[in-house]
């Protein structure tokens, strides 16, 4: 088997702060809970019912008895979790190599926890893999005091094999009474006809937090281990029950030793953060300017106007006192009674922030006579939305409680495609930028070799000729490593599009990642346009285009796009293959509130193959996002290979959660349970509905509150 971690199984990937550095702190409360050998809130390798707080992300690396697991797990609402498991399993079905096996968990707590009743809760294991650690279970946990709490409850599958009984819900459904085979090799298949079938037990356990740090626990498992004791001879089974210590070493860092099954010994640890809170207390920025409170006698004054290059000087201190606070004056206009402000957004990831502290900075160097700001966010040369405010409102409401929310209240947000945008600053357009820095590009989990890695120089280069207008291109040269020694190349059914993305890392030292120019325009009211072309991608070059229907104060936005690609040559330098093809999709993006977002994908995939990617993301205020999506097209699944379908994980990590300052830069990856070539799509650099986005009402309205900030 094979498991790969990231959109391409070489792709750069900016660093590896996924799966270990980036855990860290949570304080220690009452809501801190200990994660179990899979990875879940549970006792050992039983389950509970208790929850972890909202939006925690825990990264459990467990081992016993031959087998490793590695498990994400993330609260994805404070009823509903989600884990996604990576395990190694020696010896598998007598083999002398071990298994590889990626695994699927959901779990939802449905009754909370109350003065007489316990809290219940009702969970899947493995419910899209190869069924290995296949198992349902409804449990319950109560707490007697503070410390102390008593665990029970029934399992099916894993969960129902020892000292088994009748299924009580065959009473309801003699179908019920038979689950049918258990490992069905090849994962990926949703199979709901087995849940909760076959043969049920009973499983118990207990916790008691001894200290602060120190919990002991206690279970009686009614896994069986048939697999790893009987078949496999991994270990013996003695006993039901197993002992642990819980130790938490730090905030954010939990360690457990485990006594199991009457024989043997094991070890776990979970690294554990939260994208709400940030790992670094407080903030390095400055304080933020305040209002100038203009007098009423000042406002009548329009003396400046008949000044000469009046305009010219204010136009000049707002560029400087942007600048000090990292944002950029992209043109402006003003008249005796408005000033129009075109925002280049360098500053935050947060748009209200960006937006606030050029309010603060108009209202200090404006004259008295100027009541209407509108600024305008540009991202990419795109006018995004038009934010219109009365300067009286921000003098009158800075220092009221709930400030954020009465100016929200009395700001426009409306569309800008028809905005006039006044004067660009001298050498603005055209600019060369670039940096030069180093690159990571590891792959994990190649079952010939669990980690590799290469690491090099990267050169990234800008031009910007006019507004919209971009010129880029990525240099890579590798000084070291390893990705190109496997042996991993493409095995598939179809047309390889993805699976020989080893022969990539094995040609040549110094490699083009992408070279294209870019451009940007509004075509008309609510719509967003883009034209890419050249090298696209490590993979493939060509023209793509895109169209993005996405009115400032809707939470719906409607797009398409149109790609025609020819595959790129194994070296990356500037030759190609033979493979050509057309793909596009149309699509709609949905902001549900409460931070999720939601998009449907349909169209037509690189290996000419048609069909539709369902994604569902968690963001949050501070950059963190945090998401899940599936692909399925017309490619079966004995043609997909191993999976079946395309599915995964994707992280999007703000660099200011652990900097402690503002910074509008992410770092992200994809984990993919196998990449595969059905499914596949193009990764166009510069799309435009994240970016577009954030300036419109839906989103600046959930993150207002950091306006005056």
């Amino acid at each position: 088997m094979f498991f790969d971690i990231s959109s391409l199984p070489w792709t750069r990937m900016r660093t590896a702060l996924i799966l270990a550095p980036i855990f860290n702190a949570l304080p220690l409360n009452a809501e801190t809970v200990s994660y179990n050998l899979y990875g879940e809130p549970g006792l050992i390798d039983m389950p509970t019912a208790q929850s972890a707080p909202d939006a925690e992300l825990a990264g459990t690396t467990s081992y016993f008895a031959g087998s490793t697991r590695n498990v994400l797990t993330f609260q994805l609402t404070s009823r509903l979790s989600g884990s996604f498991r990576y395990s190694k399993v020696e010896r598998f079905l007598g083999g002398n190599r071990p298994t590889f096996d990626r695994s699927f968990d959901l779990r939802y707590r449905f009754i909370d926890e109350g003065p007489y009743r316990p809290a219940v809760a009702v969970g899947l294991r493995d419910f899209v893999g190869t069924g290995i650690y296949s198992g349902e279970y409804v449990v319950a946990t109560k707490h007697l005091t503070p410390r102390l709490a008593f665990t029970g409850g029934i399992g099916w599958g894993r969960l129902g094999s020892y000292n088994g009984f009748e299924n009580p819900l065959g009473r309801v459904d003699e179908r019920f009474n038979d689950r049918g085979s258990g490992y069905t090799g090849r994962g990926g298949q949703i199979e709901a006809s087995r849940w909760f079938r076959g043969e049920a037990a009973l499983f118990a356990g207990v916790s008691w937090a001894a200290t602060n740090r120190l919990t002991l626990k206690a279970e009686y498992s009614s896994d069986e281990y048939n697999l790893e004791s009987t078949r496999l001879s991994l270990f013996e089974r003695k006993s039901p029950f197993n002992f642990a210590l819980d130790y938490q070493v730090r905030d954010g860092v939990q360690a457990q030793a485990y006594y199991m099954y009457g024989s043997e010994l094991g070890a776990s640890i979970s690294l554990v953060l939260n994208p709400k809170k940030p790992s670094v207390n407080g903030t390095a920025a400055p304080a933020p300017l305040p209002i100038r409170v203009r007098e009423p006698a000042e406002v009548l004054d329009h003396s400046w106007t008949t000044q000469p290059d009046s305009v010219k000087t204010l136009r000049t201190k707002v560029a400087e006192m942007l600048a000090a606070e990292n944002l950029a004056l992209e043109a402006m206009g003003i008249s005796g009674r408005t000033v129009t402000l075109h925002l280049r957004n360098n500053r935050t990831l947060i748009a209200p922030e960006a937006i606030g502290r050029t309010a603060r900075i108009l209202s200090q160097v404006m004259p008295a006579s100027v009541e209407r700001f509108t600024i305008i966010p540009v991202v990419g040369g795109l006018p995004a939305s038009a934010i219109v405010m009365n300067r009286s409102d921000l003098e009158r409401l800075e220092h009221e409680p709930d400030n954020a929310w009465k100016s929200y209240a009395r700001t426009e947000i409306v569309d800008a495609a028809d905005s006039d945008p006044g004067v660009y600053p001298e050498k603005l357009y055209p600019k060369f930028r670039w940096n030069l820095g180093p690159y990571v590009s590891p792959s994990y989990f190649d079952p010939d070799s669990p980690v590799r890695a290469d690491v090099g120089i990267e050169l990234n280069a800008f031009y910007d000729l006019t507004p919209g207008l971009t010129l880029s291109g990525t240099l890579h040269h590798r000084l070291a490593g390893n990705v190109a020694d496997s042996f991993r190349t493409s095995n598939s059914r179809i047309q390889p599009v993805r699976t020989d993305a080893v022969l990539y890392a094995r040609e040549g030292d110094t490699t083009l990642q992408h070279m294209t120019v870019n451009y940007r325009f509004r075509p008309g009211t609510n719509l967003y346009g883009r034209v890419t072309a050249g090298y696209l991608e490590e993979m493939y070059g060509g023209l793509s285009g895109e169209i993005l229907w996405k009115p400032v104060d809707s939470r719906l936005g409607l797009g398409a796009e149109v790609n025609y690609v020819k595959q790129r040559d194994y070296d990356q330098l500037l030759g190609f293959r033979d493979y050509q093809t057309a793909t596009g999709h149309v699509s709609a993006y949905y902001n549900f509130g409460n931070g999720f977002h939601g998009q449907l994908d349909v169209g037509r995939y690189l290996a000419k193959d048609w069909g539709g990617t369902i994604s569902l993301a968690r963001e949050f205020s501070n950059g963190w996002k945090i998401g899940a999506f599936a692909t399925f097209t017309d490619v079966s699944a004995e043609d997909f290979g191993e999976g079946s379908f395309d599915k995964g994980l994707t992280f999007t990590i703000p660099v200011s959660h652990f900097l402690g300052q503002p910074s509008p830069t992410t770092t992200g990856t994809t984990i993919r349970s196998i990449t595969r070539d059905g499914g596949a799509r193009l990764n166009v650099r510069d799309r435009l509905y994240n970016d577009v986005r954030k300036y419109h009402a839906p989103e600046l309205r959930d993150n207002w509150g950091r306006f005056w900030r």
